[in-house]
């Protein structure tokens, strides 16, 4: 798979998460709403540092966005930084046990959709650096 084929596998699985994003929010479900939110963001990621990397378009194997963001070599502000120090928050908070039941606490409508709005400014700027030009 060459690096522009390993990019559109990204994107398209990133896309199928955002809906099932989108539809744990319909149902509710906002802590997994979160988490699958934080599989679109690294996706985007993934498929940005194929886009950028031919020879070796295979993204490190690591959840932690500012990590990701690093090793794809994106120039980050304060504020992306601290938004991805979030998002990637979502993988550990409902991932695991010990984190899981103080997350969905945390995660009520008003935070969930602060949170979602903040997933889509990302996804969209994420969004802009992959279109091939």
């Amino acid at each position: 798979m060459n690096n522009i084929d390993l990019m559109n596998y990204w994107i398209e699985s990133s896309d199928e998460d955002y809906n099932v994003m989108k539809l744990l929010r319909r149902n509710n479900k906002n802590s997994y709403c979160l988490f699958f939110g934080h599989l679109v963001i690294e996706k985007l990621m993934k498929a940005l540092y194929a886009k950028n990397n031919r020879n070796a378009p295979h993204a490190p194997k690591s959840h932690d966005l500012l990590y990701l963001a690093e090793k794809t070599k994106l120039e980050l502000n304060e504020r992306l930084e601290d938004l991805l120090d979030t998002i990637t928050r979502f993988n550990i908070n409902a991932r695991y046990d010990d984190y899981r039941k103080e997350f969905y606490l945390k995660c009520t409508d008003e935070y969930t959709e602060q949170q979602l709005r903040n997933i889509e400014e990302v996804r969209i700027w994420l969004k802009s650096l992959l279109i091939i030009k």
